[in-house]
């Protein structure tokens, strides 16, 4: 990869993510088009032994065309409260809480120091009471950004590969990226809703216990396969989004500290223990400089460690080293 021409690399890449995340809806509505055509195809099977064949695809355009504003209002009730809810999940989630300036003044000091030189408004500063190496940023505008480190990057790299790690947290800011990557997290988690509850009603319901079994129920299986692909999809979009920005994100870094090879020095001390214990939500995860769920993908092989959310971060390294 070349870094030639980063701020045009920024702006297609932000385009290419912003096209990314407006297929989240679109992908929601064809899967709902496509749920009624299942479901008015197994009805009309149905009634062809009764009446005979007939045409459904009016009867399919119509009930969709029906449903579109309250799916769009679920959508958007769901989203809102999502957008304001989303710091304290996010600091709840990681166990993340203020770093005080009396209690780091050097970590207050790299950040200020970088913050002049991007031209940008400091952000918050928290602290992840964790011995492991990990890093995130998070918000949705200047009121919420914020930069979270781990105590053990703290207390084992020493400045210029701490500073390194701050500009790639505070390049992901100024590019949008966390804004961008919440989105993504809201609209994944409408499908994860959506398949959970339909899961449940298929566990808890009529149909594991051996209930009739009509239409109703063939509506549930069809909803419940639409969601696991609804979900599917919109978890590659999320994936693709993240592991291209974190490319650029090391652009940035390198670009802001003129110092591309203390980041490299950074991401192996990283690579060598990111976990940190407190983050058990996948979503949130993929926030953070490497994965801090990476160990124990690469322990225990499952789907999921198919599905990265950072590309390798050798790779990573690799390409620093020859900037």
């Amino acid at each position: 990869m070349k870094y030639f021409g980063l701020q045009s690399q920024i702006r297609r890449n932000n385009t290419n993510s912003v096209l990314i995340l407006l297929m989240f809806p679109v992908v929601f509505f064809v899967l709902t088009w496509l749920f009624f055509f299942f479901t008015s195809l197994v009805q009309a099977q149905e009634l062809a032994s009764e009446q005979g064949a007939y045409n459904i695809m009016p009867v399919i355009n119509t009930r969709f065309l029906s449903t579109i504003p309250w799916i769009t209002i679920g959508i958007l009730v769901w989203f809102t409260i999502a957008w304001f809810s989303h710091t304290a999940m996010i600091d709840k989630a990681t166990s993340s809480k203020p770093l005080e300036r009396k209690e780091n003044k050097r970590i207050y000091n790299l950040v200020e120091n970088l913050c002049i030189s991007a031209g940008m408004q400091m952000p918050k500063v928290n602290i992840i009471e964790d011995d492991s190496l990990n890093a995130f940023a998070s918000g949705i505008n200047p009121k919420t950004y914020a930069v979270s480190l781990s105590r053990g990057i703290i207390n084992k790299l020493d400045d210029r590969e701490l500073e390194a790690v701050i500009a790639h947290e505070l390049t992901h800011i100024r590019n949008r990226d966390v804004r961008l990557l919440i989105i993504s997290i809201i609209f994944v988690g409408i499908f994860a809703f959506i398949s959970e509850m339909l899961f449940r009603s298929i566990r808890f319901g009529n149909i594991s216990r051996g209930g009739k079994k009509g239409s109703g129920g063939a509506a549930i299986l069809i909803a419940l396969v639409l969601a696991a692909v609804g979900y599917l999809i919109a978890t590659l979009f999320r994936f693709a989004l993240s592991r291209k920005r974190e490319f650029m994100a090391d652009a940035g870094s390198a670009e802001l500290t003129r110092n591309p090879l203390a980041l490299a020095s950074a991401l192996r001390k990283i690579s060598a223990d990111p976990t940190i214990e407190a983050v058990k939500r996948k979503d949130v995860a993929q926030m953070f400089i490497e994965n801090p769920q990476a160990e124990l993908d690469k322990k225990s092989f499952s789907v999921n460690s198919l599905f990265a959310t950072h590309p390798p971060i050798k790779k990573r390294i690799e390409i620093l080293e020859q900037f």
